[in-house]
């Protein structure tokens, strides 16, 4: 069967003060009222049973990620005891799939992503779940076209494509995966054409990526075979808390995907936004005519220009005047207010807030 995860872990410290330890940034109400979360499970519901979607997240989360997806069933939210990064996490899910289902396809998408039209990222989808059936031993993820020399996120390098039969997009050999580039050397991959993004979006066989697991991160195996062996039983959250903790903290790129053989990439040609800071939100929020992003039900702006000003307090009036590239965001027990510049400040300034034992604005 064909299964869609939906990794929903992380915090989003960049977004803070709307995201919290307990509250995280995919379920923050920033696009027209909703969550990124719900945005993301609408998208893949179109492809797949409500039933065969998995949601992972940390043990604190577990609850409100319920509350924004009460269609699916209550078992299908998986929460994790510790942090673990991505290797773990789907590890777990896996070896969970695995159990039930030996020939389990399963498709890894993130919560806190905006991709548009969603009729391609289906397509993209489609096509690499009909791939990895008729070839088990692949992997495939998710290229990005870039739009500019982005320094922020990984690039993977693509060979030559070839058309797979009953697939709309071409399936592409991944080279070689390569880190956050400076500005110089992501302007030189843009000019080859050869370079894409890397999404953090996957498929693949759930019992292919256990074996490259066990394979090149043999300290996973142990905790992971006795996770699956004793999941659906009594004994199932009892192990998994002896046990998850017990797993490496390591990416899954950094586990499999650079050393596995047989990854393959699809190009996703849409608009796509990994949701990490409130600059982000001009890609998705139409500005005002001096660029200002407004999210707010009441507010009232003076002479200010591409400024972001944030409230998800329907009742709270956010006023400004004369600001210039400024963030300011509004949350009930604490205020934001910093240059859009400095924005990458914002774990240091958590830092010191835990230095200075205000744990409670966290």
């Amino acid at each position: 069967m064909r299964f869609a995860v939906i990794m929903a872990g992380g915090t989003g410290k960049r977004l803070w003060p709307l995201s919290r330890e307990n509250r995280p940034k995919q379920v923050l109400k920033l696009i027209e009222g909703d969550t990124l979360l719900r945005r993301c499970y609408q998208r893949i519901n179109a492809i797949f049973d409500h039933r065969h979607i998995i949601v992972l997240t940390n043990k604190g989360y577990a609850d409100i990620v319920r509350e924004n997806l009460p269609d699916i069933p209550y078992d299908n939210v998986i929460a994790e005891p510790a942090v673990r990064d991505t290797a773990g996490a789907i590890g777990l899910a896996a070896s969970v799939l695995a159990r039930f289902d030996p020939d389990a396809t399963m498709a890894v998408v993130t919560a806190d992503q905006v991709i548009k039209p969603a009729k391609v990222f289906h397509q993209a989808l489609e096509d690499g779940m009909s791939f990895v059936g008729k070839n088990p031993d692949a992997l495939i993820t998710f290229g990005i076209q870039p739009s500019f020399p982005n320094t922020q996120l990984g690039y993977i390098k693509l060979g030559e494509g070839q058309k797979c039969p009953h697939c709309d997009n071409e399936i592409y050999p991944v080279e070689a995966f390569k880190e956050k580039p400076d500005t110089q050397t992501a302007k030189e991959y843009l000019s080859t054409g050869q370079y894409c993004w890397n999404s953090g979006l996957f498929v693949w066989k759930a019992k292919r990526v256990l074996e490259l697991l066990f394979e090149n991160l043999p300290q996973a195996k142990q905790p992971l075979q006795r996770i699956q062996a004793d999941w659906g039983g009594p004994h199932q959250e009892e192990t998994l808390a002896e046990y998850f903790i017990k797993l490496p903290k390591i990416s899954i790129d950094f586990a499999v995907m650079e050393k596995a053989p047989k990854v393959h990439a699809i190009r996703l040609n849409c608009q796509w936004l990994d949701m990490g800071s409130f600059s982000a939100l001009a890609d998705i929020i139409q500005s005002d005519k001096n660029g200002n992003i407004v999210v707010a039900s009441q507010s009232e702006v003076i002479n200010c220009k591409n400024s972001v000003l944030v409230t998800e307090d329907k009742e709270h009036l956010i006023a400004a005047i004369g600001l210039e590239n400024m963030v300011v965001v509004h949350s009930p027990d604490a205020t934001l207010v910093c240059p859009i510049g400095e924005t990458e400040k914002l774990k240091q300034l958590l830092e010191i807030l835990k230095q200075h034992k205000k744990e409670k604005y966290l």
